[in-house]
């Protein structure tokens, strides 16, 4: 067990940082107020390869670890939640599902694209009667000769008005329950039938569109299936395990920017005579914020050692995702509770972390289905 970084690790880190703080943080309140994609950091974070770093560069991505990609991901959340769900969506979700089910055709024709950030890819599971109830899902894929004819929408697309490919689940045997599920490669700007309907107004997560899709009648060659038919629902669930780690880092940023914000705020801000931080009350809040930080971090690397290490991981990576998703909304709470009637006010950008961080509770795993997940592995691994 080696809790230092590696010297590559080291440099993701600092590489990340320094773009972050150049560029994506002075953006952050603009980009929330405005919830415009911000395509010219997109493709800055393409240039840096930030936007393919868990894949083989022979795919065109950056070969780096797992670890590693959770510290980068980290770093792109602490200055814009927004921006941490465009690359997360799109590599952990998209990308990976190329990766892990695609084949060797797939792979170069989609996945390298998307590792080198040319194009931005989504992950389409998610309908209005089918969000943790996956098989609820009333999409269908019927086979017609050579083509698969799509029908059906999607709710809750990450990146979805912006993509250039996405992965989309549907049933190819209705009758069949989660083993009729299969997974299809969609591009939009080839295939007749895509529509995007509109993007949600959300109260974070800004800059990253999630929209509606719908599916009229779309065929698709019978080569864009991943994998076999009805292995769908299993691949979702694996690409969701792994993707729950980048939430993790996710919050764990968020926490961090508010912990920094807090901290700096409270040297400076005096009352009675004082600056706040030298004050029991505000001290003890900056002590519990950041061991709940720690705390959070270290639940998100163990999750990230056993997928590198080919282990099971989903109980892991389910605490660490309801472990961090919970300690950011809580730290940015108390980053508003320390600053005052000044956390309320778009003035500072602690209330907008409060915003961002709520999101961590609800996807990818609700806080309410990954207790389940985690009471079930606990009580089957007595």
């Amino acid at each position: 067990m080696d809790f230092a970084l590696s010297p590559e690790q080291r440099q993701i880190r600092d590489v990340v940082s320094e773009f972050v703080d150049e560029e994506v943080r002075p953006r952050a309140a603009e980009i929330d107020e405005t919830d415009e994609y911000p395509a010219d950091l997109v493709a800055e974070m393409a240039e840096l390869g930030l936007m393919g770093m868990p894949f083989p560069e022979e795919y065109g991505g950056a070969g780096l670890d797992y670890h590693s990609y959770a510290i980068g991901l980290e770093e792109i959340s602490r200055g814009s939640g927004g921006l941490g769900t465009i690359v997360a969506a799109h590599t952990s979700l998209a990308g990976n599902m190329l990766y892990e089910f695609g084949d060797d055709d797939q792979r170069e024709r989609f996945l390298t694209p998307l590792s080198e950030g040319t194009e931005l890819g989504a992950f389409a599971l998610s309908e209005a009667q089918a969000g943790s109830d996956v098989p609820a899902m009333g999409t269908t894929a019927t086979r017609e000769g050579d083509e698969y004819v799509l029908n059906g929408g999607k709710l809750w697309t990450s990146n979805g008005s912006e993509a250039d490919t996405v992965v989309v689940f549907a049933k190819t045997d209705p009758d069949a329950g989660n083993k009729g599920i299969s997974s299809f490669v969609v591009r939009p700007e080839d295939d007749d039938g895509f529509v995007v309907e509109g993007t949600e107004h959300k109260l974070g997560d800004k800059g990253c569109p999630t929209a509606e899709l719908r599916f009229d009648e779309m065929r698709l060659p019978a080569d864009r299936l991943l994998g076999e038919e009805g292995e769908g629902f299993v691949q979702a669930l694996k690409t969701l395990n792994g993707g729950r780690i980048t939430i993790a880092a996710r919050g764990v940023g968020i926490a961090r920017a508010a912990l920094d914000d807090a901290v700096d705020y409270a040297g400076d801000r005096e009352q009675f005579g004082e600056p706040i931080g030298e004050m029991q009350a505000i001290t003890h809040k900056l002590a519990d914020m950041d061991t709940k930080v720690q705390a959070a971090k270290l639940l998100m690397h163990k999750a990230a050692d056993l997928k590198m290490r080919g282990e099971s991981y989903v109980k892991e990576a389910a605490q660490a995702k309801l472990y961090a998703s919970e300690v950011s909304r809580e730290v940015a709470n108390e980053a508003i509770q320390i600053h005052g009637g000044y956390g309320y006010t778009k003035d500072f950008p602690v209330e907008r972390y409060y915003r961002d961080a709520k999101l961590n509770e609800i996807y990818e795993g609700t806080s309410e289905v990954l207790r389940n997940t985690i009471g079930d592995r606990v009580q089957s691994e007595r």
